[in-house]
């Protein structure tokens, strides 16, 4: 790959392809390809291929996917398993045939047995149950890591699926229902200080851990394993089909990143965690040993990210 390849990033307005789009253009790469859904839905193989074909795109990048927290997760488990089969599966076929130089193709940490243990390394795939409360979501993603691998091993088509851990950054969605843990919370703790309530409620008990990446340290990665050579990434990964995680190492209860939040927005009131509804997953940090191979390690804390999206929100 040099800087004047021909990049597509699918889902470019989203938390990690908006962040991907800026790290191209930082390293000097200017041939890259984004569209809206309105003008190609990325569900229709046909009309991704003729726009890939048209373009004469060698690298593409999946970012887009249906992606939310726990609360839409449990609400919406048939979205989530559809919309994520038909977007991957037109755009993985689409690199198949048209014989694309390198896809990255995206998936999550809750792809791993919720039981399975920490660091979670990547060959702890498909060993254990997965957490009922994602289940359905990380069953399409597990589809498409292994249509990579049989596309790998069948066609030699160079395909790398990175698993980044829960992922933060400019651009997120703020909402009750249909943000991850960090957006959601910070939601929460603004909206509580603008109607000046006196608590606010959280789901669980506060005890689960969870691991953080800011969304321009997962881009930095994605472009350092978009650059690298096959052979160099296939040794790595122990000589098999390469599966790569992603994350910082960095791991915050709920209890104290609600804490964290809450004197980050500067909210007086009190926390409230509902022990009714579920905690999700208790601990699922992951092993970054091979993604350190390819010199990268993150830029930022989280208490520097959450500087850097608070500070972006007020300008909104």
């Amino acid at each position: 790959m040099n800087r004047s390849s021909k990049i597509f990033i699918a889902g470019h307005k989203g938390l990690v392809g908006s962040a991907v789009y800026r790290n191209l253009l930082k390293h000097g790469y200017k041939n890259l390809f984004v569209i809206s859904k309105k003008k190609l839905n990325l569900k229709n193989s046909e009309k991704v291929q003729s726009y890939l074909k048209k373009n004469k795109i060698e690298y593409m990048v999946i970012c887009a996917a249906l992606a939310g927290g726990i609360v839409a997760n449990q609400k919406y488990p048939v979205e989530f398993f559809n919309e994520n089969i038909m977007i991957q599966n037109s755009l993985l076929n689409s690199a198949l045939k048209l014989k694309l130089k390198r896809t990255i193709f995206l998936g999550t940490s809750c792809i791993y047995p919720h039981k399975a243990r920490t660091p979670i390394k990547e060959n702890l795939l498909l060993t254990g149950k997965l957490h009922q409360t994602n289940e359905a979501y990380a069953i399409a993603k597990i589809a498409g890591i292994k249509l990579s691998e049989a596309m790998y091993r069948q066609h030699n088509l160079d395909i790398v699926c990175l698993m980044p851990t829960n992922v933060y950054g400019i651009n997120d969605k703020y909402s009750e229902e249909k943000s991850h843990v960090i957006p959601g919370m910070i939601y929460k703790f603004l909206k509580a200080k603008k109607l000046k309530k006196k608590r606010i409620e959280l789901w669980g008990d506060g005890s689960p851990r969870r691991e953080f990446i800011f969304s321009d340290d997962l881009a930095e990665a994605i472009f350092l394993v978009l650059k690298a050579k096959k052979k160099k990434l296939f040794n790595y990964c122990d000589k098999k089909f390469p599966l790569i995680n992603i994350g910082t190492g960095e791991i915050y209860s709920i209890k104290n990143l609600a804490n964290l939040i809450k004197y980050k927005t500067s909210y007086k009131g009190k926390i409230y965690f509902n022990k009714k509804y579920p905690n999700g997953v208790m601990d699922k940090n992951i092993d970054c040993t091979i993604i350190k191979k390819l010199n990268w390690k993150p830029q930022y804390n989280l208490i520097h990210g959450l500087d850097v999206i608070l500070k972006d929100l007020k300008k909104h």
